[in-house]
């Protein structure tokens, strides 16, 4: 496959991938087997049991396990076509998915900026309507 293909779809493919790990870590739709994990992580006697609770808390840590996942799925393979290609896509597809991720909190966070801005707005509009 020629590297311009490669590299389109090395940022094609961490988008799945940071949007699975977004969601699994931080949307509200998972947010108590998230919690469950958070507490196992913490609680938890044995150092595996920790470690591996953590990863469901993790973005960063789960898209690495997301990307194994989806580099079975789809024998994506980086600038080289044997067992290297697999190691450099796993790396580099972590590394733009948490490209990805990183934007996402901030457009996020943008928003809910901007929501709270609207609000006390609102809420301003209102009183001085009642006044």
């Amino acid at each position: 496959m020629p590297l311009s293909h490669q590299v389109m779809w090395l940022f094609l493919l961490a988008l799945p991938i940071a949007s699975i790990s977004w969601t699994v870590t931080h949307e509200e739709i998972l947010r108590e087997p998230r919690e469950f994990c958070a507490r196992k992580s913490k609680d938890s006697s044995s150092l595996i049991c920790r470690k591996f609770y953590y990863l469901f808390t993790c973005e960063y840590c789960f898209s690495h396990w997301v990307t194994a996942v989806l580099l079975i799925i789809t024998r994506y393979r980086l600038l080289y076509s044997d067992w290297r290609g697999y190691l450099v896509s796993l790396f580099a597809l972590v590394y733009v998915a948490s490209f990805y991720i990183g934007l996402l909190g901030h457009v996020k966070l943008e928003v809910k900026k901007d929501r709270a801005e609207i609000k006390a707005i609102e809420a301003a509009a209102k009183t001085k309507k009642t006044a």
